[in-house]
């Protein structure tokens, strides 16, 4: 750090991503990455759109706009999108959270959720989730902040029902504060919120295209909301960086759009594998959450997560271990190809024997 650092963010501890070896040689189930291609339109859309770099993107992003209001049945006035659902998200926090308006989120979710109420100077807490490390829908009612909920939750997969959701909204809804809800793993097993943006207009759903459709080096994200809400991103988007979405990769979204059937297939694929999975680790003597989620959240009553963690990596497949101590046991293991998944499955079965359990 430098004497030249403002002292405000001096105590800011940064999010820490996950492992990304440029090596080649580990089978990678840590980042909740798709195991498969985009589509190769996809590819034919980013190649006719390198011709254009010398010029500036459409900061309206009108095409991407409208194939996503189109897929998700809103108006193109309520969806902005945004370099990666993570901007989407400062700039949520941004515009409807302040020293009077305090944030609430799990004590276990996503990791950048604190960062970003540090970094904005907003005042936040930490709602500790269930025993089973469920979200309790009653813990959110009545608190008079902006919540922020990821369903399905990271790194455990659960999620809320549609219903548990609504309830939430209606009570923040008659509190004046806004529920931003984070999707980013719902097509594998949860139902979204959106259907719900019409009749609540404090809920702001953001999306990303890093999961389900395979773009998560090309750094997509995308909120729908009321119109008001919508307005009040832009507002801040046009205020801080209104070419946020570059050529290659608004062009890269609007082609994946228009083959959302290949993408929902590839979920519908890995949900298979997730289950297989499940099952196959419970006969190991694993403990698997109930996953809605490209992942699975596991532990082992004789191995230590992080021991485990460290003897799959040597046996080159990498997954998340959390060194918080209420999840220090379990690791986060993304789910895979089929092939990836037996390899994984295999490779525990041969070190549980070697460690005699």
């Amino acid at each position: 750090m430098s004497k030249f650092f403002s002292k405000k963010f001096r105590e800011l501890v940064p999010y820490t991503p996950g492992e990304q070896p440029t090596d080649g040689r580990y089978i990678k189930l840590n980042t909740n990455e798709s195991p498969f291609p985009p589509s190769p339109t996809v590819e034919k859309a980013v190649t006719e759109e390198i011709k254009k770099l010398s010029l500036y993107s459409d900061p309206r992003n009108s095409a991407l706009r409208a194939a996503l209001a189109k897929v998700y049945g809103v108006c193109l006035e309520q969806v902005t999108v945004s370099n990666g659902s993570d901007e989407m998200l400062n700039l949520a926090f941004m515009a409807f959270a302040d020293k009077q308006r305090p944030l609430a989120f799990p004590d276990i979710t996503y990791g950048f959720y604190p960062v970003f109420a540090k970094l904005n100077g907003i005042p936040y807490e930490e709602i500790p989730l269930k025993e089973d490390f469920s979200i309790d829908p009653d813990d959110y009612t009545g608190i008079g902040k902006t919540i922020v909920i990821a369903n399905p939750n990271a790194p455990t997969g659960l999620s809320l029902s549609l219903e548990e959701i609504e309830k939430i909204a209606a009570d923040a809804n008659r509190g004046g504060n806004v529920l931003i809800v984070d999707e980013a793993y719902v097509d594998f097993g949860a139902q979204s919120a959106v259907k719900l943006v019409d009749s609540y207009d404090n809920l702001l759903v953001i999306g990303t295209f890093s999961k389900s459709r395979s773009m998560a080096g090309a750094r997509l994200g995308f909120a729908i909301g009321n119109r008001a809400l919508i307005e009040d991103l832009d507002t801040l988007r046009y205020s801080t960086n209104p070419y946020n979405v570059n050529r290659m990769t608004a062009a890269a979204g609007t082609a994946a759009l228009q083959e959302n059937e290949y993408y929902m297939e590839n979920c519908r694929k890995i949900v298979r594998n997730r289950e297989k999975t499940t099952r196959e680790l419970r006969l190991l003597g694993f403990e698997v959450l109930p996953s809605s989620a490209n992942f699975i959240f596991v532990r082992h009553h004789a191995v230590g997560g992080e021991k485990l963690y460290a003897e799959l990596k040597k046996r080159g497949i990498l997954v998340r271990h959390f060194q918080k101590k209420r999840i220090e046991a379990y690791n986060r293991i993304t789910v895979g190809t089929a092939e990836q998944m037996d390899q994984l499955v295999q490779t525990l079965r041969a070190l549980l024997e070697e460690l005699q359990i």
